[in-house]
């Protein structure tokens, strides 16, 4: 989740709902908007004294579907965490505490595959968190809402026409070509490798799953460069599927230097049949209306890829956190299916000034980014929409019970 505390929760939120209650804690009136998705993380501020844990948004006259929620801890404040409703007038909830048994298909849920993590949301696989091959962590497969996959299969599966080029490019990534003067990005011969070294599941149910890992950066020589800290957040939705990830890199070594280039730097690898270059209904659209070639290398708050799979068109949109290092990041993202936001390679993308960024040891940089599995093309999903709520959640004002 954005601006989350680097500590992570407090508890494991792994607990599914019941119909144990504790009593009403608050209300917490919704106002519907136009310009609002439906399916949107919302994140409200509430205060400490609200426990953290599982809780249902009702109404007092039962007239609309009860809404899970849950309080987490982010950014050394508390938070109450919803799925937004489709409502058509101003709505008021009670809020209420919940908890009690256990579902294997309650919600978002992680299930081991020996070194490997399987990520369920509501017993359907949407993921697969790998370090069994490469040179670095990877989710694979990708599976969008409409069950089928979005990013490419090579080089961990080979798909009939599919294309076979840059098997570094492993559907979904963090890396960087130059770290230290070391390339992180390609697997040919003195490449560096990030090994992971600590997984936890740190909330797990309704509304979200929260997957936190620490990571070594690990040259050539077996000589340890740097360390970084992933959260990757995946909520309890339907018609879309989104996931914020969430990395701070750590100077934990000594000086640390990111070059300047354009490969890099957090990215996806598209189904080829969505490649804008197969012209069969591939685009790339990115916030400013750009389109396709002409999102290369262009500073962006969000890139959309969409294309065909199977006979549907579907699509996956990246949106840069507004607190992320060198917001709003260009983009590595090519007609050929490689879909990577690099705030790093300014030099490479034409621009003046270098891209090179340092950090003195202990020093750590921060970068976030929503993605969003969606149906249709960036119009159809609203993804301009799922910008606005993504970097200015509406405020909601939750009042607590005396």
């Amino acid at each position: 989740m954005r601006r989350m505390a680097r500590n992570g929760l407090v508890q494991c939120l792994a607990l599914a709902w019941s119909a144990t209650v504790w009593g009403g804690e608050g209300r917490l009136t919704l106002q519907p908007s136009a310009g609002e998705p439906v399916e949107a993380p919302i994140s409200i501020p509430v205060p400490g004294s609200l426990a953290e844990g599982r809780y249902l948004l009702t109404t007092p006259e039962g007239g609309s579907p009860a809404i899970p929620a849950v309080v987490v801890e982010e950014a050394e404040r508390s938070s109450l965490i919803f799925i937004s409703p489709m409502i058509a007038e101003p709505t008021t909830y009670e809020l209420t505490k919940v908890g009690g048994g256990s579902s294997a298909e309650d919600g978002v849920t992680f299930v081991p595959q020996g070194e490997n993590l399987q990520i369920l949301v509501d017993g359907k696989e949407l993921a697969v968190h790998r370090v069994d091959a490469g040179a670095k962590p990877f989710l694979f497969p990708l599976i969008g809402p409409t069950g089928d996959p979005f990013t490419r299969a090579y080089p961990m599966e080979e798909v009939e026409g599919e294309s076979k080029d840059h098997p570094h490019q492993r559907s979904f990534w963090f890396t960087h070509g130059a770290v230290n003067g070391v390339d992180f990005w390609s697997e040919i011969k003195n490449h560096g490798t990030i090994q992971e070294t600590a997984r936890f599941v740190e909330a797990s149910g309704p509304v979200l799953g929260r997957l936190k890992t620490r990571d070594d950066w690990v040259g050539p020589d077996g000589v340890k460069i740097c360390e970084d800290e992933r959260v990757l957040t995946v909520y309890d939705t339907r018609t879309v599927r989104i996931l914020d990830f969430d990395i701070a890199i750590k100077a934990s070594e000594g000086p640390l230097v990111f070059g300047d280039t354009k490969e890099g730097t957090f990215g996806v690898r598209v189904a080829s049949s969505m490649d804008v270059d197969r012209k069969k209904g591939g685009k790339i659209r990115n916030a400013d209306g750009l389109e396709d070639g002409a999102t290369w290398g262009k500073p962006s708050s969000w890139v959309d890829y969409s294309g065909p799979v199977g006979d549907k068109t579907v699509g996956i949109a990246i949106l840069n956190d507004p607190e992320s290092f060198r917001y709003p990041t260009p983009w590595h993202v090519r007609t050929y299916g490689l879909f990577a936001a690099n705030p790093f390679g300014l030099h490479d993308f034409g621009m003046e000034k270098s891209g090179e960024h340092s950090l003195a040891k202990g020093e750590s940089i921060r970068l976030g980014y929503r993605v969003i599995l969606h149906a249709g093309d960036a119009d159809a999903a609203r993804i301009a929409d799922q910008f606005r709520a993504y970097a200015q959640p509406p405020n909601y004002e939750l009042t607590l019970a005396e």
